[in-house]
């Protein structure tokens, strides 16, 4: 990459010094030239820094590093994690754009197991459960969680879902508190069915339903979940191990989402990401959205040197999106090496973080607006409301807007305290209204925009041994906490002992 960073280095030095209204009043075509839509989907990213120069340059690295190709590579089922020797094709789970013998198959499993998925819900509609608990962490919750919290059905008679990740036995107590045991059933999601927090928070739930008997389970080893659990076979949804965590919400990981908001809505959102798989395989490389979402990133994070990365939801039932898309972004970037274990060379993933309007306009956008450091934006809002109050959605739209355009633009005043600086970028991404399909779409070009970054880098999106290390020493200190061993580290020593006294 160093070659053609250099050269987007040279554009940035000549653009530094030229505000963004600038740019508008130069490129009379600005507008047009950085809007892109596909179905339910507009992106526009006309308040971004570069002119249409420094596009042209950012363009020519993503041919540079065969973008289409590594596409192509993703949904043929190429081993694209290489340092697991595996593929990732997320993308067969919801619909078929490979003749690849390897995406063929997988699409065929997963349709296959979205009718055992369809049998299950069915039996559980007859049977009188009215909650469901889902635990898992991680992937198998966040996307669940996210996708359930933002679509759910307001319709009598559709499972209330609750989820339960954290192995912090208070969540589990506050999370059961309301249920009736005699109503609830409970799905276990693991993909190894070895993960500590899944495994005890599984062990409170089989307590509290009195047996396995209203257990399901989604994992890749259905053996282990048999054994731990004695949860029937006909109770256990298959995942593999080309699906990985932060990319399985398609899958049977996505159960607790068909619960929420109904069988024929999950295959929906699948069918809206699908569309959106369509437009990557199929658009020029200067009309992709998320290849153009990719390199606006390594323009921000590589050239600017931004360090941190925000996005906005104006729409209360999006709230869960900037958590989601911590773990898809930082689990997938947070890398230091490329796939050849050699270093980088320039800084990968920076820190995503963001929340909701209008309530961080009141907490953390002093800093947005006046801080010392810029941090480029996403802001995502709906064009349609689905609640009765128009009102308060104008109000809504008019803050989604206003925080934009002040944000880049800024104020100059003769009081420095109350002189905003402007030259905020921020990406505006607006869906036509809330729906499973526009969601599938939105998610899934955020999927696709990491993988393009990953290719950019050179790294790989696909593993992450970073989380093991953390994993390893608390199993390891177990024992010590119980007093049966004694930790190596003198300040891990040393805070045991505090706990010990304490406890």
């Amino acid at each position: 990459m160093s070659q053609g960073f250099d050269a987007l280095q040279s554009h940035a030095a000549r653009l530094r010094a030229e505000p963004l209204s600038a740019l508008l009043a130069r490129e009379p075509d600005r507008i047009a030239a950085h809007t892109l839509r596909t179905g339910p989907l507009y992106f526009n990213f006309a308040r971004q820094s570069y002119d249409a120069a420094a596009w042209q340059a950012l363009l020519a690295q993503g041919n540079s590093a065969d973008l289409a190709g590594a596409f192509r590579r993703l949904f043929d089922g190429e081993k694209v994690n290489v340092t697991e020797d595996r593929a990732a094709l997320h993308t067969a789970l919801r619909g078929r754009h490979s003749d690849a013998v390897v995406a063929r198959e997988a699409y065929a499993t997963a349709l296959d197991v979205r009718q055992r998925m369809a049998a299950l819900i069915s039996g559980l509609e007859d049977s009188g459960v009215t909650d469901i608990v889902s635990v898992g962490i991680g992937g198998s919750d966040l996307g669940p969680r996210l996708v359930a919290d933002a679509l759910r059905d307001p319709l009598p008679g559709r499972f209330r879902v609750h989820f339960l990740s954290n192995v912090d036995g208070a969540a589990a107590q506050r999370t059961l508190a309301p249920l009736d045991p005699a109503r609830t059933a409970a799905v276990l999601i693991s993909k190894t069915f070895g993960t500590q927090e899944t495994l005890l928070n599984g062990g409170i739930l089989r307590d509290w339903l009195g047996g396995s008997d209203r257990l399901y389970a989604v994992s890749a080893n259905p053996d282990r979940a048999a054994a731990a659990f004695d949860i029937a076979s006909e109770r256990v949804l298959p995942m593999w191990d080309w699906v990985g965590g932060r990319y399985s919400l398609w899958s049977a990981v996505g159960l607790p989402i068909a619960l929420a908001i109904g069988f024929d809505r999950f295959e929906q959102l699948l069918a809206g990401a699908s569309a959106f798989d369509a437009h990557v395989i199929g658009a020029p490389l200067a009309e992709n959205i998320a290849v153009r979402h990719a390199l606006t990133a390594v323009w921000n994070r590589n050239v600017l040197g931004h360090a941190a990365q925000g996005v906005m939801t104006y729409d209360q039932r999006l709230a869960l999106l900037p958590a989601y898309l911590q773990q898809l972004v930082m689990e997938s970037l947070g890398k230091s090496v490329k796939l050849d274990g050699s270093p980088v060379g320039v800084e990968s993933v920076p820190v995503w973080w963001g929340g909701a309007g209008t309530d961080v306009q009141h907490s953390f956008f002093q800093a947005l607006h006046q801080g010392t450091q810029i941090v480029p934006l996403d802001f995502v809002g709906t064009v349609r409301n689905d609640d009765p109050y128009a009102e308060n959605h104008l109000a809504l739209m008019s803050n989604l807007l206003a925080q934009s355009e002040a944000l880049a633009n800024g104020q100059a005043s003769d009081d420095p305290h109350r002189s905003y600086a402007g030259g905020r970028p921020g990406t505006m991404i607006l869906l036509d209204a809330l729906t499973p399909q526009s969601l599938g779409g939105l998610i899934a070009m955020y999927e696709h925009s990491v993988y393009a970054q990953s290719v950019l880098w050179g790294i790989n999106a696909f593993d992450q041994f970073g989380v093991e290390l953390g994993k390893q020493l608390a199993n390891g200190l177990l024992p010590a906490l119980k007093g049966e061993t004694e930790a190596k580290d003198p300040v891990t020593q040393a805070l045991l002992a505090e706990i010990a006294a304490r406890g």
